[in-house]
């Protein structure tokens, strides 16, 4: 019998003792594409079990049980803020905080403080879970706390912290600048390219020099050719023209990149072309 036909009890008792991580996640998806109570009321027994592997399976299961709007929103939530409050284990912590990141559309300014209480837990895996939560939240405490963990020591910490800051906001303000500005020497090459792409969606001149800089180091990263384009600045074009020339017979570097860069070297090209016919025309 194929096994997204498995019934409920098999399913959960195959991830009880699975090793694969792809494997674990494929069967939790099966669940997860069963939004009925009997699955909903499962998962609850599981949380409520002391056994760690029980609790991860009945959060990560009712994180995206069903399409949204989810059926057990409500009630899901209460369960994983009432576990905010009990629950030590880092793992199944991490769990309830991703949990909550793919459900944080309407929180609450309370539940959106608890949140922000957990940058007191200097463990990884939960700040992991707390910027997926915490990300994307227009919200004053909610971006403090993310600015806070763009400065983490864990360099994925700070790049997805970044990431939320620079692209997954729209808000535009002086100390959201200031925190992008502090990682745009990142040791960290893709947290640094985020900051950028961060300022560069802002349209602060500032960042043509840096802009220029990455270009002479021969970074061509997707990241960093957005930021180009955002940015529209003239001053590219040579470097950009001489760079090109010299990665066409390189055989280190893949056709897609080059593809890419030459594309985005066209397109400034383009985009500078139009804007001086429109300055003629204007004048």
């Amino acid at each position: 019998m194929n096994k997204t036909n498995w019934s409920i009890d098999k399913i959960i008792s195959r991830l009880k003792t699975i090793k694969s991580r792809k494997s674990y996640w494929e069967y939790i998806s099966i669940l997860r594409k069963r939004p009925s109570e009997d699955v909903f009321i499962k998962c609850t027994e599981l949380i409520d079990s002391d056994e760690f592997i029980n609790k991860k399976i009945g959060i990560d299961v009712l994180a995206q049980l069903g399409l949204p709007p989810r059926k057990f929103l409500k009630q899901t939530l209460k369960i994983y803020f009432d576990l905010l409050k009990t629950e030590n284990n880092p793992e199944v912590l991490m769990s309830v905080l991703y949990g909550i990141s793919h459900n944080k559309e309407n929180l609450s300014e309370s539940r959106i403080k608890i949140l922000c209480s957990f940058t007191k837990n200097d463990n990884k895996l939960n700040k992991e879970g707390l910027v997926a939560a915490l990300i994307g939240i227009e919200n004053e405490l909610a971006i403090e706390t993310i600015i806070k963990l763009s400065s983490d020591k864990i360099s994925h910490i700070r790049n997805w912290a970044t990431f939320g800051l620079g692209t997954l906001l729209t808000i535009d303000n002086e100390k959201l600048r200031t925190a992008l500005w502090n990682r745009v020497n990142d040791k960290h090459q893709e947290t640094k390219l985020e900051a950028i792409a961060g300022l560069a969606n802002r349209k602060d001149e500032r960042i043509n020099d840096i802009i220029i800089r990455e270009l002479k180091s021969g970074e061509m990263g997707p990241l960093l050719l957005d930021s180009v384009l955002e940015m529209k600045n003239k001053a590219f074009l040579p470097i950009m023209n001489q760079h090109l020339k010299s990665i066409q017979n390189d055989q280190n570097i893949s056709e897609k990149w080059k593809t890419d860069y030459k594309n985005c070297v066209n397109r400034l090209t383009e985009i500078l072309k139009e804007n001086e016919i429109t300055t003629r025309k204007n004048k």
